[in-house]
């Protein structure tokens, strides 16, 4: 009863706050409007005042009252749909479907053919990859990630410091025994870095970090590509919770041999997210799994404070020569993921002419290169370059995008790609490999020379050698509620299941990696392969109906 009247109060404080915004959301006598919009991907407060969130302002006359899961977070949609109160935009990721079924959704086929002259320019044909499913080809959402992209950076499946690397004459590192070897070494060396005790590898799991950070991995070292939860064979699309892979087990039987030895940082299942942080920018932690986009900030710091050096070199790590790093894998466009205009939109007319003019081009080098004459300017070539000051700031400065805007606007909105061009023929974004290759730091440049490449790209197979997806990115997948549900309890028993593991006896490894695959196929994930191997099938013959 407790717990009943916990959730009610929850219901109507939700209600509560997102009725209150909707009242301050009413159109202005001057045409300017207020849309609330949740975004489940946020991870703190992001107040629509920066300067790029004021020109989309200006240009539009929208403005965006932004809520976000608090602390990770997994009741916000639920709560919603109990309240049955709804912000006007919602991005809900892997949720969607819960709206749909919900009627908290509406469908934008009519608005995008009355209204959505930019959105059909940006998707062309892969406008398809919008529509929800063979039963419902409806389209409920403005997709996000770009639609033609190529691999210019890559982080890797492991990163080590360049000092490591440096110290022991750049050695050959292409397996995780290798990786291992060089952490081990240096740390026998150094055991102390700036009067703090060494960190041979540290994680972060605190969240739903521990899918980057623990669960990846173990799919990329024996060469499957980022499908969510998921491994799928490229060849019969047949799909299977990746922990029933008979071949995972490599990753985290090596993690278990690390914390034996002590190479393991024993608070990488506790520590939270600003304590790992602070770690890396601490320079005392040699190895990391986790791309950048998680620890820029820290990344910023090391710089700002002399240690170039003790940022990281990003390897191509498997658990064997037998296998295939996919990181520049192509994936395709998958559609999935996108904002999506709630049934109770005050304006649902403005809300999507809002979110196609997010697909305009103005709105695309708005968001991806920021302010003429601030940002970027047009040179003697009649192109776009950043300025130098602003390339200056987005390497030392670790609110960057906090301050500027630049970038900030992109994800989860609309996004042509880093291999699109604009009508003038120009990428649509600065990321082309001679400007990636230009914001090299130094030290970066000294590693990638000592191991004869220019990029790190150069390091890993190649997109061609891996082939490009058939069916997507299964993480970008919408998925039933009831597949939902079944995965999440999978997921937290899988995640507590290898913390036990990985820090467990190295004599008791084998049996209870045993265990739980019997206990995971007890909770019907075998079954939950064969569905979501029917709705891979569904999904290229919906695609295929043009």
């Amino acid at each position: 009863m407790k717990r009943i009247c916990l959730l009610a109060a929850s219901v109507l404080l939700a209600s509560s706050l997102i009725s209150c915004g909707g009242k301050k959301s009413a159109e202005t006598s001057n045409g300017e409007i207020t849309f609330s919009f949740f975004t489940s991907d946020a991870t703190e407060d992001m107040p629509f005042t920066d300067p790029i969130a004021l020109e989309i302002k200006k240009r539009t006359g929208v403005t965006l009252e932004i809520d976000h899961p608090v602390a990770g977070d997994a009741q916000a949609i639920p709560l919603m749909m109990a309240s049955g109160a709804y912000p006007d935009l919602i991005y809900a990721k892997g949720e969607l479907t819960k709206l749909i079924d919900a009627g908290a959704v509406i469908p934008l086929d009519d608005y995008i053919e009355k209204y959505g002259d930019n959105m059909k320019k940006l998707y062309g044909d892969e406008l398809v990859k919008l529509r929800n499913s063979l039963d419902d080809p409806h389209i409920y959402s403005m997709g996000t990630y770009g639609i033609k992209t190529r691999l210019y950076e890559t982080t890797g499946t492991m990163q080590i410091q360049h000092a490591v690397l440096k110290e022991l004459g750049y050695p050959e590192i292409k397996t995780l025994d290798e990786y291992a070897d060089a952490i081990r070494t240096y740390m026998e060396k150094y055991p102390e870095i700036n009067g703090q005790k060494t960190i041979g590898l540290s994680l972060l799991i605190d969240t739903w970090q521990w899918m980057i950070d623990l669960a990846n991995p173990g799919n990329f070292v024996i060469g499957y590509p980022d499908d969510g939860q998921w491994i799928v064979d490229k060849d019969t699309l047949k799909a299977q919770y990746k922990f029933l892979h008979p071949e995972i087990y490599k990753f985290y039987k090596w993690l278990n041999q690390m914390n034996e030895e002590g190479i393991l940082d024993p608070e990488s299942f506790t520590q939270k997210e600003d304590i790992w942080r602070a770690k890396i920018a601490s320079g005392r932690v040699l190895g990391i799994s986790y791309p950048t986009w998680g620890y820029g900030e820290a990344r910023t710091s090391l710089i700002q404070n002399g240690m170039e050096d003790r940022t990281y070199a990003y390897l191509s790590v498997t658990a064997g020569p037998e296998y295939k790093d996919p990181s520049l894998k192509d994936f395709g466009y998958s559609g999935g993921w996108g904002i999506a205009i709630s049934s109770t939109c005050k304006d649902p007319v403005r809300a999507f002419k809002f979110l196609d003019w997010m697909c305009s081009e103005e709105a695309q080098i708005l968001t991806n290169w920021g302010i003429e004459g601030v940002n970027y300017e047009i040179g003697e070539d009649g192109k776009r370059h950043r300025l130098a000051s602003d390339i200056a700031m987005s390497k030392s400065d670790p609110d960057y995008a906090k301050k500027t805007g630049l970038g900030r606007w992109a994800y989860p909105f609309p996004q042509a790609g880093n291999a699109a061009l604009d009508s003038n023929g120009e990428l649509f974004t600065p990321n082309s490999r001679e400007a990636i290759a230009e914001n090299y730091l130094d030290v970066e440049r000294e590693t990638l020379a000592a191991y004869g490449a220019e990029m790190w790209t150069d390091l890993f197979p190649q997109p061609e050698e891996l082939g490009v997806s058939k069916h997507g990115a299964c993480w970008q997948y919408a998925l039933t509620p009831d597949m939902n549900e079944r995965i999440s309890v999978a997921d937290e028993y899988a995640k507590t299941t290898l913390a036990k593991i990985v820090l467990g006896s190295p004599q008791n490894f084998d049996k209870e990696w045993d265990k739980m695959q019997a206990d995971l196929k007890k909770m019907g994930l075998e079954q939950a392969g064969d569905v979501l191997s029917q709705m891979i099938a569904d999904k290229i013959k919906l695609w295929s109906q043009k």
